[in-house]
């Protein structure tokens, strides 16, 4: 109890021994600045809006692909295979895509449908055959 009175008598003489600007001009003193009270993120940059999409065939890594079977490597299965008669080394749980061939421009020509997976490739392909890095993406925006 008696530690709970001074606790508290102590907080309130800090509270009472905050001065104001005024308080400080009176006794010759200059005053203090604005207290910064944003959190270190208020000043930050803020991004744009995305907008609108730019279109379904848009990849920042390379052209759209349209492969037969996008696995996961690392699992024992034919891709593993393929990957080790190529001699390439892929970690496990990358995306891998099979059979591949280029999109052209959505709505123009033979190579505007994909009746597969279409996906976002990081540009390793080996003629088609295998594609290391693929994201599935949905070309129906």
């Amino acid at each position: 109890m008696k530690f709970t009175y001074v606790f508290a008598l102590a907080a309130a003489a800090t509270v009472v021994s905050a001065e104001t600007n005024a308080q400080r001009m009176a006794r010759g003193l200059p005053p203090k600045g604005p207290a910064r009270r944003g959190t270190p993120s208020f000043g930050a940059k803020r991004g744009s809006p995305s907008g609108t999409p730019s279109g379904g065939s848009q990849c920042n890594t390379g052209p759209v692909q349209c492969c037969n079977s996008v696995q996961q490597c690392g699992s024992g299965n034919e891709v593993d295979t393929m990957l080790s008669l190529l001699g390439l080394s892929v970690p496990a749980g990358t995306n891998v895509g099979t059979n591949c061939s280029p999109i052209s421009a959505v709505g123009t020509g033979s190579g505007a449908s994909c009746t597969q997976q279409p996906v976002c490739c990081e540009n390793n392909n080996f003629n088609g055959l295998v594609n290391i890095g693929c994201t599935p993406i949905n070309i129906n925006l």
